[in-house]
């Protein structure tokens, strides 16, 4: 409601202030009021101490997310040296059990070349 009427008063203004010319409302609402009498607008241009304190920050910035990456890297190598440690742990027990398994697979070859021998010795004997 407030926007409205002060969309009004501004078309009324711009209206008074181009008595004589042609411009449709739309044109009115568009112009701004009192644009022929305002000053044209100064581009400030940035002084040195702006810079430096941009550079500055730029500079704290920086060092600030150098610690932070550099805090993570450590993170994710002692994690990585960990993870490491833990598979070299576990190949050494796969290692283990697979020899253990070989061991027992040998073992397991020569009952059964003894057994075949023995059944064979009595083969003989009964049949002979």
């Amino acid at each position: 409601m407030a926007e409205k009427m002060i969309s009004l008063i501004s078309n009324k203004r711009a209206a008074n202030n181009n008595k004589g010319s042609k411009q449709t409302p739309e044109e009115t609402e568009r112009t701004p009021a009192n644009q022929d009498n305002s000053p044209p607008i100064k581009k400030k241009t940035p002084s040195a101490s702006t810079a430096l304190e941009s550079a500055g920050l730029f500079e704290a910035t920086s060092a600030g997310a150098s610690r932070d990456f550099s805090m993570l890297l450590a993170k994710f190598a002692e994690v990585f040296s960990e993870r490491a440690a833990a598979d070299t742990s576990q190949m050494k027990e796969l290692e283990g059990i697979l020899t253990e398994a070989q061991n027992l697979e040998s073992y397991l070859k020569e009952k059964k070349k003894h057994l075949r021998e023995t059944l064979s010795l009595i083969s003989e004997r009964l049949l002979g």
